[in-house]
């Protein structure tokens, strides 16, 4: 516990140049959660969230045993996943039974290839919980690069999206090609999700793209505001979770998620404050008002 308040040794940690390139590659990860978590959350992907993220594990741990960069396994894997989920679960009905065969698929696949793989556990366990320790300067131009293109590619079709997600079967009768988006937008998740599996671990990287989210939309119906308090959750979930993790070493999934969690229960609070004031102040303007004639 001592080691988790040493600042001294927090501070010296930060000069270091890996630990620097983990916090820029965390401060990209939190800004295409941040986008893209609140048109998660609306259109009910959280489970779909957490699909990818397995097929990212299982692309990561192919790309270790063959000697590969793990970021192109899980960006693969991921990409596959998003696809598979985006055509093959179409329909609502279906959707969480694709996403269950699909995960369950990937995770018993992703486990074999690390049984396969010989090196170092450390390895093994940095894919599951995150190891900013291996995120090295290759690793981060291939992250700045997928975050654009996700961001870009989001800007394009932000607007249709956005309206076959909050009103689909309108959005669908004035020709809104709701299933093309539906794809396209499952391949950017999927791409974000991969993002996170060197931060945050593939197992916990939901945390980061569906928490701060949640608690966003707490706070507001509107998808703007949302997307901004959404950023600013996830940036600060994702930077002060590997600040907290340097001096005691500690994964930093624990610490990611732990403030992501705290941040959502502290939104739940205020919604549910402001929500009883609003009751009562209704009651109080109802009590006060004169009989109708």
């Amino acid at each position: 516990m001592d080691k988790l308040f040493d600042f001294g040794l927090t501070a010296q940690l930060l000069g270091l140049p890996f630990v620097q390139t983990a916090l820029l590659a965390a401060a990209v990860l939190g800004l295409v959660a941040g986008v893209l978590g609140p048109l998660i959350v609306t259109r009910r992907m959280s489970f779909a969230v957490h699909g990818t993220a397995e097929l990212a594990f299982t692309g990561a741990a192919g790309a270790l045993l063959l000697g590969v960069g793990v970021e192109f396994g899980s960006l693969a894997g991921a990409v596959i996943a998003a696809l598979g989920l985006g055509l093959l679960g179409g329909r609502e009905s279906d959707r969480d039974s694709v996403i269950g065969a699909i995960l369950s698929f990937g995770l018993g696949l992703g486990v074999l290839f690390l049984w396969f793989y010989p090196g170092r556990a450390a390895n093994k366990f940095g894919i599951l919980v995150g190891q900013i320790v291996s995120i090295e300067t290759t690793n981060l131009i291939v992250l700045v690069i997928a975050a654009v293109a996700v961001l870009l590619i989001l800007a394009a079709i932000y607007r249709p999206l956005l309206f076959a997600s909050v009103d689909p079967h309108v959005a669908a009768a004035r020709g809104v090609p709701a299933r093309t988006l539906s794809v396209v937008f499952a391949v950017l998740v999927g791409v974000a999700t991969a993002l996170g599996v060197q931060i945050v671990g593939a197992l916990l990287v939901v945390a980061m793209m569906v928490t701060p989210a949640a608690a966003a939309v707490r706070l507001t119906a509107s998808p703007w505001k949302a997307t901004v308090l959404a950023v600013v959750f996830a940036e600060t979930a994702a930077l002060g979770g590997i600040v907290l993790s340097l001096a005691p070493g500690a994964p930093v999934s624990a610490f990611v998620t732990a403030i992501a969690f705290t941040i959502y229960l502290v939104c739940r609070l205020i919604a549910y404050l402001r929500d009883r004031a609003a009751r009562v102040t209704e009651s109080d303007a109802a009590a006060v008002a004169p009989a109708a004639p």
